[in-house]
């Protein structure tokens, strides 16, 4: 529907003497009685053209009478031209979508661009939380929204495994070690506390016994702190795998300082003017490129900053030619995205080269009434406690039910409702619905091949008719999403696609006696149960033929 819009405007500014014609921009209104389609191009011209834009809108109608594709063309507010479409043309493009299939529902828009998404990267000194699986979540479904758009996707694990948290969870994990074999342990003032850092501990024991009762933290300091580390990640790992998220690479930052790329990374700032030393500590020149101020890279007691291994890891990524970095990040680290985007600007000559997603937290609720933080973890509540109470499918469809910059409730309660209050419970019913559907044709003796040489015709229902224009919006959707690296949209218009089937199958009979119609309703059924497919694939979640 979109090329039909796109293409027809195109030949109507021409013929007002506009050559080549400016790129016609078209989206679905938001309200239906505004039409199927709508384009605001005649308020991009008015300055062009030196007209008011409704006046270009209606020159631009006038020039259309020829397109039979359109019931009507009407001008609207402004200057919008909206665009009905006849009932014949709506069923000849779902006959489209049923001979090309899911290669029909989306575009190739990366045309092999590399993009590297990192995503989760949490702190390996504790389990993943609820705002880790969120960020999952998004990561994930942003990651397969852009490899089916034709980009070459990587997605990063960033683990943070060196500095001062890491040996501060050593630290606690060595404190309750010793306190098991019953010797006096001062915790750690901020150490890590929850059930969890026991479990290290008897973990510990079991390994090494007693050997380290009386050893002083410096003394068992890499033990403790490589034992702890590869624990945590073991155990981050399979609660990812639980979830159903998966990364094609791991980089962790002490390697980044073994192989010797913060240094490199130093050595090419330093090479480009952009390091100064003042104080006795080594600066990054920061407000050149916008930042607020300038940054400390090497502190003056020779110390690397968190910072400047950062900036190592941003290099390399450069360095291994990707051509746009996405970093979902959590909503607090929003102080932390003007001090990267200057130094993507200074290393890569563009700040836009890089794009933060910042993830807001999730609040959790039990029938309305906030949830108690986790005894293991002890302040927060896990990821893996969600996944065991209501399921990775439901989780990561709530997830991502807002935008990542939103706040969101995740109520326990309504995501184990099998009701219509429970959205992925009301997309899967509808698939799983529709494959009961085919199922009780194939027993009737139903035809239930070659669908789409079927006589579309009968689809004449005002419902029939919204639900085929819905199925044709979803490539405009998928290309929204991709071109604003927002999947949620997917999601909304699943919720939206589900809205209109469950009433319609309420209402309408399938499978009929009428032979014809039945057919017909087959296939506009196989081209829904594509739509829910496809796009709960890409937010990672299944689609089930039974529940």
């Amino acid at each position: 529907m979109k090329k039909t819009v796109m293409e027809a405007v195109s030949r109507a500014l021409g013929q007002m003497g506009l050559r080549p014609a400016p790129r016609v921009e078209v989206e679905v209104p938001r309200e239906e009685a505004h039409g199927d389609l709508s384009t605001p191009v005649a308020m991009g011209l008015a300055k062009e053209l030196r007209k008011p834009p409704r006046e270009i809108a209606r020159d631009i109608a006038r020039a259309l009478p020829g397109e039979e594709a359109f019931e009507k063309v009407e001008v609207a507010g402004p200057g919008f031209l909206n665009f009905t479409f006849r009932a014949d043309f709506l069923r000849e493009r779902l006959r489209e979508l049923l001979r090309e299939g899911p290669a029909l529902l989306r575009e190739d828009l990366g045309r092999g661009r590399r993009v590297q998404v990192e995503f989760v990267s949490a702190n390996p000194t504790g389990p993943l939380h609820l705002g880790h699986g969120r960020g999952a979540a998004v990561g994930a479904a942003l990651s397969n929204l852009l490899r089916e758009a034709g980009f070459a996707v990587e997605r990063e694990y960033y683990i943070n495994d060196a500095g001062r948290q890491v040996e501060l969870l050593g630290r606690s994990v060595l404190a309750r070690y010793r306190e098991a074999l019953g010797v006096e342990a001062p915790f750690p003032e901020d150490g890590y506390k929850g059930a969890y850092v026991e479990d290290l501990a008897r973990a510990l024991q079991e390994e090494v016994g007693e050997v380290y009762r009386d050893s002083t933290f410096q003394e068992c300091r890499e033990k403790v702190v490589d034992f702890a580390l590869a624990h945590m990640l073991t155990r981050i790992r399979e609660d990812l795998q639980a979830f159903g998220v998966q990364f094609d690479t791991w980089q962790s930052e002490r390697e980044l300082y073994d192989e010797g790329a913060v240094e490199h990374a130093l050595t090419v700032m330093r090479e480009r003017g952009i390091l100064y030393e003042a104080e006795g500590a080594l600066w990054f020149r920061a407000t050149r490129y916008g930042d607020e101020k300038d940054r400390v890279v090497v502190k003056s007691d020779g110390q690397h900053t968190y910072f400047a291994s950062d900036i190592a890891y941003h290099l390399r990524k450069l360095e291994r030619g990707f051509d746009e970095l996405i970093n979902v990040w959590g909503a607090d680290h929003h102080g932390y995205v003007p001090r990267l985007e200057a130094v993507m600007e200074a290393l890569a000559g563009e700040r836009k080269k890089l794009r933060v997603l910042l993830v807001q937290m999730v609040a959790l609720e039990r029938g309305g009434k906030p949830v108690q933080m986790s005894k293991r973890a002890g302040e927060f509540v896990t990821l893996r406690e969600v996944i065991d109470e209501i399921g990775a499918d439901t989780a990561k469809f709530i997830f991502l039910t807002r935008r990542h910059d939103s706040h969101l409730t995740l109520d326990l309660e309504a995501a184990v409702a099998q009701s219509a209050e429970n959205p992925v419970y009301y997309i899967q019913y509808a698939t799983a619905r529709i494959h009961s559907i085919f199922a009780h044709a194939g027993e009737q003796g139903v035809e239930t091949e070659s669908l789409e040489s079927a006589d579309l015709a009968p689809l004449a229902e005002a419902e029939e008719l919204r639900l085929i224009k819905k199925l044709l919006t979803y490539p405009i959707v998928f290309e929204q999403a991709v071109r604003n690296r927002e999947p949620h949209r997917m999601t909304f218009y699943l919720q939206e696609l589900a809205g209109m089937f469950h009433p319609y199958y309420n209402r309408h009979r399938v499978v009929t006696e009428d032979v014809a119609l039945t057919r017909a309703r087959l296939a506009l059924m196989k081209a829904i149960v594509l739509s829910f497919s496809e796009g709960l694939r890409i937010l990672g979640v299944s689609a089930p033929k039974k529940m």
